[in-house]
């Protein structure tokens, strides 16, 4: 599905342009559109997903961006499968490029039991250039790309349906210029000779007991007033 979406991103030359965007909702298209993206060196990816009453967090949109190719993935949609995208993530011919992959990473890992190989997270990759630690991604888009970030749609409810025009332009904006950013980035790395210092940095990224989650350590998230240890007995079991 096509969608022609209008942009409300502060750019220099425009305030307004147009896009088309193309929606996926089957697993067929999904399975076409994965099979382009895997004959590219390079794929970013961006995930949109609600967390804050559950405790797994509940995938909503997978953004993905190579070349040309510019999708949303709606993974709420009643007919699509998720495995080939999957299959794309467990692909060691593609690098898969994040912001900040941890979260993005979790879903995947919780969900289909993978770990994306290989990765390049360019907010690990930024510190190493010497961004500073944690750097944002509008931070890095606005200094390396010299792009202004439309942040008005960043507290959207990403379960609901239909999304408008707008969220999804914003929504897609974050791995267009994820696909921009990092081939400068990964020059920057080789140029200083601190290739080596991200594949340390990543190192645990790619553990997969990094995202293990224990129900009889739930407790630990919770911001509790307990005062005796009968309550906190009581509260540590509720939480498992």
């Amino acid at each position: 599905m096509l969608i022609h979406a209008l942009n409300a991103g502060q750019q220099p030359e425009a305030a307004l342009y147009r896009r088309a965007m193309r929606v996926i909702t089957s697993t067929n298209e999904l399975s076409s559109v994965c099979s382009s993206l895997a004959e590219s060196d390079f794929v970013a990816i961006d995930t949109e997903f609600m967390r804050e009453s559950t405790f797994w967090p509940d995938l909503c949109l997978i953004q993905m961006a190579a070349g040309k190719d510019e999708v949303i993935i709606d993974t709420l949609a009643e007919e699509i499968d998720l495995a080939p995208f999957y299959d794309l993530m467990a692909d060691e011919s593609v690098t898969k490029v994040f912001h900040a992959a941890r979260q993005d990473i979790e879903i995947v890992h919780h969900q289909a039991g993978i770990i994306p190989t290989p990765i390049f997270d360019t907010q690990i990759a930024a510190m190493v250039c010497g961004f500073g630690e944690s750097v944002s991604y509008g931070m890095l888009v606005k200094k390396l790309l010299k792009r202004e970030i439309d942040k008005s749609s960043r507290f959207t409810n990403w379960s609901r349906r239909p999304l408008t025009n707008k969220q999804l332009v914003y929504a897609i904006g974050d791995v267009t210029n994820l696909r921009d950013l990092y081939p400068g980035l990964k020059d920057q790395l080789h140029k200083s000779n601190r290739a080596e210092w991200l594949i340390e940095e990543m190192a645990v990224l790619t553990t997969p007991a990094t995202y293990e989650s224990h129900p009889e350590n739930a407790w630990k998230r919770l911001k509790m007033r307990v005062r005796n240890k009968k309550s906190l007995g009581v509260m540590i079991q509720l939480a498992e």
